[in-house]
């Protein structure tokens, strides 16, 4: 199969060319560039770009939530941060009661 240009690539999976360079640079479909600079879309970013369409319409995802999700993937420091934030933020017995305390707290301070 011949690659596509951005063109092409924007008619073959119903994607505009604008949201094609968008995809581009948060890295979620990265096309060949040619020596001269010009996209090439092979195969692979074809069915890509029409899985991310299905992923986001089966989903409910956003295109952010994508590239957010990309970025936990290839950045180590960031991923352990966001887990250790979730690990923080889970409710259990012993922060259920912390949080209840906290609360009880409050009330009595705004009386």
């Amino acid at each position: 199969m011949k690659e596509a240009t951005v063109g092409e690539a924007a008619v073959k999976t119903g994607w505009s060319p604008r949201m094609l360079r968008y995809l581009e640079r948060t890295g979620l479909v990265v096309p060949r560039r040619t020596g001269s600079g010009y996209r090439l879309y092979g195969l692979l970013e074809l069915n890509q770009l029409r899985s991310l369409r299905e992923l986001r319409r089966r989903f409910g995802v956003e295109l952010r939530e994508l590239a957010f999700a990309r970025r936990l993937r290839y950045e180590p420091e960031l991923r352990a941060s966001v887990d250790n934030w979730l690990a923080g933020s889970e409710p259990t017995a012993l922060g259920a009661s912390l949080d209840w305390e906290q609360r009880k707290h409050e009330r009595l301070l705004a009386a």
